[in-house]
């Protein structure tokens, strides 16, 4: 068997080329899924410790007024004998300029079991609780302090405004760029006086929350996990995507390998090498190239992973809050994992050849099996199961029709994936049909009639690079439909509901004067006060049935004046857009597209929302759009909010005359009041925040989307590049016959640009339905509300460019070569023919 295995390998000795694009395909593929898979075993390793620490483990107590708690309640709360704890949080920033996140506890008045409170031993306790006290963090915090993991024990790093941390204890459980130490060292630390953060108990320990505060339970606070599985599934799906358009390449390479070492396995078999012999030593080539194709693969995948890493922890800190390690942290399943994949992969691709190798006859073996041998039952066989994929993608349709808006985004992506492998599968039986039309019409021009006939015979080698083509094509425009569609109606959306040039956030107690001072200052138009509060839906009143939920929900207060009203986007209303705003100004409530997809509600239907000490029934009077938000939320009119939840004001909106000094307003609303410096937020400023991190949030899928179409680029060079040979062989005839070189190899460029052509002329439909479907399936069963489609003509056109492009970038090195090839060379090829 040795010598066997040896003798095979000899082949890739002869056809290097062969080699390096079977060992590239295998690198790629597992490259990018590697990469994507270390980049979500990160995070999920960031969110189990985040959740470890204390958001899913304790009870959470705010004032209502959404004023600062003191250490004073705190005290009244336990002389009582409340059961309850105090917390600190506030940032700090190191001298690299990185904020990391720092946070109080009193461990011995937490609960036992949580996280925080468990010291190690009592000595460490003590350590942790008495000056100089003890600073708990992660390991990958040390690289924002500036210190090597080995120097970090008792290290007292220093702070960029000078101040110095307590000694530094590792603590591996704790949520990245999250520093853990004792109430009153993080009070000297921030400056915080005698305010707290809140307060906390042992989930479940209090009934009701007490008077002034409110009561957030443990097992309704959302976790990182929760907030971004629609994210990591996203990335999964384009790793699956990139990995498999990077099998074709490998599939491409082995079937040339197999047709180019027919005769060598017909002489193996007659020196007695058993066909089973055969097809194990076959496999144990398989094994050994994917081992090399595997581990460069993943070593390339965790270098892409802390590449790409950044941006993803700012995405998700930026839409979901949750913090992610800027450093890998992989566990050993995530390299198993990795290699299993690879393997198996490149098992897939090879099952073809291996099922070939072990039913050809040792007579058939002699006989140079041309690639289009048996190839229109390939097609037919490729037809039907296209079929069938659209079979399923229909039958997963109708099931997604019949279940709740929100859910569904496994079988979304099913879907999208059944479409996806349907037009792959019907790709070349198309490509077929196109190529006998062509023939017929072209049947009096003999030397396009034999470009078309000649194109037919490459068509069994070029269909697996194709169908990478047009797979990567599609998704490049569903994807990038997809997040142009998201630009426009975000900007527009942030438009809409940005009305005021400067919104004012102060304290809460404050409100009230800054109000009546606005109300006489001549540049004012429009004072647009929010509130805030939350509440408990408790029950749902539809025409069809009545429905007990209990789900914690936001309420949103708005002033509906002149500038806002008109701008306000609704989705739908129960009598037009006029009626819903005057039942607003009288009690009536909208309710935003995610919490109406989550309980199928419409206008018309009722609601009962309670708090402590309030329960109101309210009707729907429309829905709207909430782009961005993972909650559901209830608008309500400003001073219904206020009348009926007792809700605290958040912010003022302030609309100003034209001729308005907005400097000398800012002013002196600053010396008056005693603001902040950032208090007052300019217009500008808020939009161009936002756009910040929608444009880092797809910054990870453009990259992706990027590569997948190298591969697809590299998948069908690797096609041409094998069959160069082959080609110049069956054009030294035509140049024998007079055909100039130039002519002849124009002619390849257009076959091939023809071909790229009508693959992307599939392309553009197929990434329409991929478009809808992400925006009208996929998008409302991750976040609750849906995209308008939106539909970019210039997109198409430069698919179909990329698509030729593509191509005929492939094709120019064969052509090249053919170009050059000296007349003794062409010679010689015509000789061999």
């Amino acid at each position: 068997m040795p010598t066997v295995l040896a003798t095979l390998l000899s082949h890739y000795r002869r056809h290097p080329g062969q080699l390096a694009m079977l060992l590239l395909g295998l690198w790629v593929a597992s490259a990018l899924w590697s990469g994507i898979q270390a980049i979500n075993a990160t995070a999920r390793d960031s969110y189990a410790r985040a959740d470890a620490l204390f958001a899913t483990q304790l009870d959470q107590f705010e004032r209502r007024d959404g004023a600062p708690l003191t250490r004073a309640e705190y005290h009244a709360l336990r002389q009582t004998g409340l059961p309850v704890s105090p917390m600190l949080e506030g940032e700090v920033v190191t001298q690299d300029g990185t904020r990391l996140t720092l946070i109080g506890i009193d461990p011995l008045t937490l609960s036992s079991d949580n996280a925080l409170a468990q010291a190690n031993t009592s000595a460490s306790l003590s350590d942790f609780l008495t000056p100089p006290w003890q600073t708990r963090l992660a390991p990958d915090a040390l690289a924002a302090l500036g210190i090597e993991r080995d120097n970090a024990p008792g290290a007292s790093p220093t702070l960029a405004d000078g101040k110095t941390l307590p000694p530094l204890v590792l603590a591996p459980a704790l949520p990245p760029d999250t520093l853990i130490m004792d109430i009153a060292a993080a009070a000297q630390l921030l400056e915080s006086g005698d305010e707290i953060t809140r307060i906390v108990s042992a989930p479940g320990a209090l009934a009701k929350a007490p008077a002034g505060l409110t009561l957030t339970r443990a097992s309704n606070l959302a976790t990182p996990g929760q907030l971004t599985e629609s994210f990591h599934l996203n990335l999964t799906a384009l790793g699956l995507l990139a990995w498999v358009v990077g099998l074709f390449i490998v599939q491409s390479a082995l079937g040339l390998a197999l047709e180019q070492r027919l005769g060598m396995l017909r002489t193996l078999r007659v020196l007695g090498v058993s066909g089973r012999s055969l097809v194990v030593t076959l496999s144990l080539e398989l094994l050994l190239l994917g081992l090399i194709g595997a581990l460069a693969g993943i070593t390339s995948g965790v270098w892409l992973a802390r590449l790409l890493l950044p941006d993803v922890a700012a995405t998700l800190g930026s839409l979901y809050g949750a913090g992610v390690g800027q450093e890998l942290n992989l566990p050993w399943h995530y390299w198993v994992g990795g290699l299993a994949v690879s393997l198996g992969g490149l098992l897939l691709a090879g099952s073809g050849v291996l099922w070939r190798a072990a039913r050809l006859n040792m007579l058939e073996l002699g006989q140079m099996q041309a690639w289009r041998s048996g190839y229109r039952r390939q097609l037919t066989l490729m037809s039907m199961g296209g079929a069938l994929a659209l079979s399923i993608a229909l039958a997963l349709y109708a099931w997604l029709r019949l279940q709740s808006p929100g859910d569904g985004l496994v079988a979304g992506f099913g879907l999208i994936a059944a479409l996806l492998l349907a037009s792959a599968l019907w790709l070349s039986p198309l490509l077929a049909l196109v190529l006998k039309v062509l023939a017929h019409l072209a049947r009096r021009r003999p030397l396009i009639h034999w470009a078309v006939a000649d194109m037919q015979l490459q068509l069994p080698k070029l269909s697996l690079a194709m169908m990478a083509l047009l797979i990567a094509l599609a998704t490049n425009l569903g994807v990038g439909s997809m997040v142009g569609g998201f630009r426009l109606t975000f900007l527009d959306w942030l438009d809409q509901r940005l009305v005021a040039p400067l919104y004012l956030n102060a304290p809460a107690e404050q409100y009230a004067d800054i109000d009546t001072w606005l109300a006489d200052r001549p540049e004012v138009f429009e004072r647009l006060l929010t509130r805030r509060s939350d509440a408990t839906l408790q029950t749902v009143s539809t025409h069809e049935s009545n429905r007990s939920l209990g789900t914690p929900i936001e309420l949103y207060g708005i002033t509906p004046g002149v500038s806002l009203t008109p701008h306000w986007p609704l989705l739908e209303t129960q009598s037009g857009r006029a009626a819903a705003w005057a039942a607003f100004d009288h009690g009536a409530v909208f309710v935003n597209e995610q919490l109406a997809t989550a309980e199928n509600l419409a206008p018309g239907d009722r609601l009962t929302l309670s708090a402590p000490g309030v329960s109101e029934n309210l009707i729907i009077a429309a829905v709207y759009p909430d782009y961005g938000n993972p909650s559901g939320q209830v608008l309500m009119a400003s001073p219904q909010l206020a009348a009926r939840f007792n809700a605290p004001p958040s912010s003022i909106g302030l609309v100003l005359h034209d001729d308005a000094d907005v400097g000398a307003l800012r002013a002196a609303l600053t010396v008056r009041f005693d603001l902040g410096r950032d208090a007052l937020t300019d217009q500008a400023e808020i939009k161009r925040i936002a756009t910040e991190i929608f444009e880092r949030t797809f910054t990870i899928t453009r990259a992706l989307n990027a590569l997948t179409l190298a591969v697809a680029a590299l998948a069908l060079f690797a096609s041409l590049l094998a069959q160069a040979r082959s080609r110049r062989q069956q054009l030294a005839p035509l140049w024998a016959l007079g055909v100039p070189r130039s002519q002849l190899a124009w002619l390849n460029l257009a076959q091939l640009g023809g071909a790229a052509f009508v693959t992307g002329l599939l392309a553009v439909p197929l990434g329409i339905a991929i478009t809808w479907g992400l925006v009208a399936i996929i998008n409302v069963a991750a976040f609750g509300w849906r995209l308008p489609l939106y539909l970019f003509p210039w997109e198409m056109t430069v698919t179909l460019a990329t698509a030729v492009a593509v191509a005929l970038l492939a094709a120019a090195l064969p052509a090249l070569r053919f170009w050059r090839a000296s007349p003794r060379a062409l010679l010689a090829e015509e000789a061999n023919q």
